[in-house]
């Protein structure tokens, strides 16, 4: 017998004000007679920490719902009757963390005289928040819940006389709140009915209740619908909980494989989930008589589904798990073999015993080292058993098949030239003792990267050293061999290839020389005769060609063991000369009021010229005269071209400074005859930033101020009312010129009528 022990998955989210952590729930009713009825909730929480506590009292409204039209008949504050924590299981082969389920039980009694037609009473309680780590909801973190039970006509008139006519089903037991993921579901959700009606089960979607409003990060007022726990509590229809379709639906909720799902009829659950994590699912159970429904009973509840670890489990190494606990053995060409025991937890484990029958004559042999090494008499199928605790409650079972097969060997033989690179010829020599033509596949390894599933390949390496070829074979068994063999492949290069075949270029020249001869690597000697009386022992060079001319070069190899290759390139490489670009220009400061420049070229060997000015214009000119038509720095570029059709490029920055000028005089006259009349600056004012210009009379007093250099002074305190009196006046100006330099003024202006 085999026992898993469960243990409990809860994220624990701490804000108390939004009631997370509540998991189930479901109001039920007792008929009393005379219309008089009994109510029972029942909230599940999880109390392993942080969550919020009960509502005390929990606020229970009551609706009559006639004609289309829903009407509040009242809101009961129902005091907690009880808070029972939920037991954990006992089983002594289970290892149960310290986990926490609460049930809390309300009571409360009302009467409801009888309605007629299609009108209905509907008892519900809403509340907020799920878990934040709901799989199977969108956004679960922001959906309540409502826990409603709805009371048709035809009940409140069997009710109304003096005998009960009805009450709804109560299930009977509280779903598991935790399953094991790749373990089936075996739990009987059925409900009992004190009125014997026809029940049928089905899964149904949990209703939303409530929201967030009220609670930190979302202000409000905490008792309207949206709010953490409405009051009262608002009347249908309920939106449905939102599920991550189309993985999850509700009648979906879990997935699994097979499918979970709730037998109509008994309301057994069933299924095997294979997802972790946690899933709100609803069942709903309706009531029937003489076919006519009666009520319904929605319960809201969590499941958890997590990993389970058996706390006794018998396994073994073993080259396939067929399914359980039966473990499958292959043994090619050894009769003798060693079962290594992983059995856990061997702290648990108090005896054992393997049981083999080696001689298949039917009779166990038993043997009780923990791993055992057994000899079987010869090939064939031998059936056996690891028995852990037998007698035990904790007790498991390993069921081993083993299979024995002829032996396998692999091997091989290859040739090559040792001194001349070239391919290497693999021939297969493995045999399988099941029989001739019995190996099935081959599979090569190089050693370079390279591999081969023919029997006998041609293979042709592209680098040298010790490589090592393995060859593994397969048989009709499955039984496989491998032979590994070190291939000394260290041969001179058949062709000595180099990288550009021929070079044209200019002075100075510098060429990578990319040596693809194969196989070469660093253990090879490597002689360049670069020809300019260079030479070099790298594998690929880099040479700078600094003189104009033709150039041969040869190349020489010689490997590891002494094979040796050589080539010559004769007139491989032409520099041609080139020429060597240079310029100055006049003035050597210009600005926005000098912006022509005289360009010198002081270039050797050109035969043609290209100037750029910047993004200003270009010239083909040999000495160019160019006007900038803006300022700021330009990047003056000219390129040079030798008869030999090589160029050269010379490069410099001009700085073209813009110019502002500002000049006041010392005197005015306004006296109104066109003349004189204002006391204002002239000069260049483009690019000119922040001017701020002041006058002062003699007691220190400002008189006149502006922004504007265009604008003058008048004589007039503040350009207005009447003429200031003749003498002499202190002004004060500044500005920014364009490069951000600071530019201040100071000086007299004497007014004179």
């Amino acid at each position: 017998m085999k026992k898993i022990f469960f243990f409990l998955l809860f994220v624990i989210i701490s804000n108390q004000s939004s009631a997370r952590h509540i998991i189930g729930g479901e109001i039920t009713y007792r008929c009393n007679g005379g219309g008089g009825y009994t109510f029972t909730m029942l909230v599940y929480r999880d109390c392993n920490s942080g969550g919020a506590d009960f509502d005390n009292p929990a606020r229970i409204s009551i609706y009559r719902e006639s004609n289309g039209g829903l009407l509040e008949l009242r809101t009961v504050d129902v005091p907690l009757a009880s808070m029972d924590t939920v037991p954990l299981p006992e089983d002594p082969c289970a290892n149960i963390p310290n986990v926490c389920v609460e049930k809390g039980t309300y009571n409360f009694s009302s009467n409801l005289p009888a309605l007629s037609g299609d009108d209905q009473y509907h008892i519900l309680y809403q509340r907020c928040c799920r878990n934040n780590s709901i799989a199977n909801l969108n956004d679960p973190g922001s959906q309540g819940a409502t826990y409603i039970v709805s009371i048709p006509a035809p009940v409140t008139v069997m009710n109304d006389e003096d005998e009960c006519g009805n009450s709804s089903p109560v299930f009977d037991n509280f779903p598991p709140i935790v399953i094991c993921a790749g373990a089936p579901i075996d739990f009987d959700h059925g409900a009992t009915d004190i009125d014997s009606d026809q029940l049928i089960y089905r899964f149904c979607s949990p209703l939303q209740g409530g929201g967030l409003v009220g609670s930190p990060g979302f202000p409000g007022d905490p008792e309207s619908c949206e709010g953490v726990s409405p009051n009262p509590a608002c009347p249908p229809p309920h939106n449905e909980v939102s599920f991550a379709i189309p993985t999850f639906t509700p009648t979906s909720p879990m997935g699994g494989n097979p499918l979970v799902e709730i037998d109509p009829n008994t309301g057994l659950i069933s299924g095997i989930p294979e997802i972790l994590g946690q899933y709100v699912v609803g069942v709903c159970v309706e009531e029937y008589r003489n076919g006519e429904l009666l009520s319904m009973v929605r319960r809201d509840f969590q499941f958890n589904v997590t990993d389970c670890q058996p706390l006794v489990a018998a396994s073994i190494v073993s080259d396939e798990l067929i399914a359980g606990n039966q473990f499958l053995l292959t043994s090619c060409g050894q009769n003798t073999v060693l079962f290594e025991n992983t059995s856990e937890q061997r702290s648990n484990i108090e005896n054992f015993f393997w049981e083999f029958d080696t001689d298949g004559d039917g009779i166990a042999e038993v043997f009780e080292d923990w791993s055992p090494t057994i000899t079987f008499p010869d090939t064939g199928f031998y059936g056996g058993l690891l028995v852990l605790n037998p007698g035990l409650i904790c007790a498991d079972t390993a069921v081993i098949a083993l299979n024995i097969f002829p032996g396998i060997t692999s091997g091989y033989f290859f040739d090559y030239d040792t001194c001349v690179a070239g391919p290497v010829t693999f021939t297969d020599v493995s045999f399988s003792d099941a029989g001739p033509f019995t190996i099935t596949d081959w599979f090569w390894d190089f050693g370079d990267g390279n591999t081969s599933s023919l029997q006998n390949p041609i293979h042709s390496y592209m680098i040298p050293g010790e490589l090592p070829a393995s060859l593994t074979v397969t048989d009709i068994n499955g039984c496989q061999a491998t032979e590994t063999q070190l291939i000394d492949y260290f041969p001179a290069p058949a062709v000595l290839i180099v990288e550009p075949s021929i070079f044209l270029g200019c002075e100075p020249a510098s060429i990578f020389l990319n040596n693809l001869s194969f196989p070469i690597d660093s253990t090879y000697d490597i002689l360049w005769d670069l020809g300019d009386g260079n030479t070099s022992t790298e594998i690929s060079p880099t040479h700078v060609y600094e003189e104009s001319g033709v150039y041969s070069i040869s190349l020489e190899v010689i490997s590891p063991i002494g094979c040796f290759a050589a080539d010559s390139f004769a007139n491989f490489i032409t520099i041609l000369d080139s020429p060597t670009a240079a310029f100055s220009f006049l003035p050597e400061e210009l600005t926005s009021l000098t912006p022509v420049a005289t360009f010198t070229d002081e270039s050797i060997e050109a035969a043609s010229w290209s100037w750029q000015f910047g993004e200003s214009g270009s010239s083909f000119l040999q000495n160019p005269i160019f006007e900038f038509p803006d300022t700021g720095q330009q990047i003056i570029t000219l390129v040079v071209t030798h008869e030999s059709g090589c160029t050269d490029t010379a490069r410099q920055i001009v700085d073209i400074i813009p110019q502002v000028t500002y000049f006041l005089p010392n005197a005015f006259t306004p006296n109104f005859d066109d003349l004189n009349d204002e006391f204002v600056g002239v000069g260049i004012f483009d690019g000119m930033r922040n001017f701020q210009m002041q006058i002062f009379n003699r007691w220190g007093e400002q008189i006149f101020e502006t922004t504007d250099p265009n604008i003058g002074w008048n004589g007039k305190k503040n350009n207005s009312g009447e003429l200031s009196p003749s003498g002499v006046y202190v002004y004060q100006a500044s500005f920014f010129n364009p490069r951000g330099q600071l530019i201040e003024l100071r000086g007299y202006a004497t007014l004179i009528k």
